[in-house]
């Protein structure tokens, strides 16, 4: 296997596990408060992090990557997973996942402010279509859902698609996992004390599928996914394999509405085969 069809093996494995996200938050924030969940998942992965780099003996980052690292963190640690809690307690999964669709447009965005890649015009004509796409759908709703619960989640994209780009760029030196570790440990003293200042006053009315949804949230969300996801971006180009993030709302749809029983309407189908399309265009002009 080369190394451009590794990096897009890699990024379809992220993307994969990264739709059950989405959903999973929602059934936590039922039980949990957002900030709460925020703090306690990069808490748990930050350990794990921990261990793993103590484990294979990792060489500390330079002064300069601290930097990166810090912006890796505020983007995929700390923002989009409080951004997303914070809107689904407003819209249900269904609705938010759709917003997704934007978050190759944002990352291929960042990947030429930050990873100095310059994708051909036919790739932006492409990645926007999707994008335009999403907004169109979002916009046909009048955001009668929620304004506040789509403000949300468009900050949340934001932040989600910087931190892409920037820990894509940095896996190149530093390798993927070892980028999500080294951001989780970073944030890791501050994530400890807000989740005990955070803590609930008492945890009997927790359910079983919040907890699960914790779980998966802090190994797979947090971690595991973004061990695929960013050597991906590094192996394949950050512009480039991140439009398979248009394939994450039609995953997290189907997770929506088979684990959550939420509604999918027939314009959630349309937006989001539309934006699927839209990858084989972009993914063929990307460089």
């Amino acid at each position: 296997m080369d190394k451009t069809t590794s990096g897009w093996f890699n990024g379809f494995l992220g993307v994969l596990i990264f739709s059950g996200s989405l959903p999973a938050t929602r059934v936590a924030v039922m039980d949990f408060s957002p900030v709460f969940l925020t703090v306690t998942r990069a808490a748990l992965a930050g350990l794990l992090g921990l261990a793993l780099l103590l484990a294979f003996r990792e060489k500390r980052p330079s002064r300069d990557d601290l930097i990166s690292l810090t912006i890796v963190a505020l983007g995929v640690v700390v923002g989009f997973p409080l951004l997303t809690a914070l809107a689904l307690e407003h819209v249900t999964s269904a609705h938010s996942i759709v917003f997704i669709g934007l978050l190759p447009l944002a990352t291929a965005i960042f990947g030429v402010l930050r990873g100095g890649e310059r994708p051909r015009l036919a790739f932006w004509v492409f990645s926007c279509l999707g994008s335009v796409l999403v907004a169109g759908f979002a916009f046909s709703r009048g955001l009668s859902a929620s304004p506040v619960g789509d403000a949300l989640m468009l900050a949340a994209i934001v932040v989600c698609g910087l931190g892409y780009a920037e820990g894509g760029k940095l896996s190149r030196r530093l390798g993927g996992w070892q980028v999500i570790c080294w951001a989780l440990v970073i944030s890791l003293p501050l994530m400890l004390v807000l989740t005990f200042v955070t803590f609930p006053p008492s945890l009997a009315g927790v359910g079983m599928p919040a907890w699960i949804s914790l779980a998966y949230v802090s190994l797979f969300s947090m971690l595991i996914g973004f061990v695929f996801w960013y050597r991906g971006l590094a192996q394949g180009g950050i512009a480039a394999v991140g439009q398979l993030q248009l394939l994450q709302p039609f995953f997290g749809l189907a997770l929506a509405a088979f684990l959550l029983h939420e509604q999918v309407s027939p314009a959630m189908v349309v937006v989001t085969l539309g934006v699927v399309l839209c990858v084989a265009g972009a993914k063929r002009f990307a460089r």
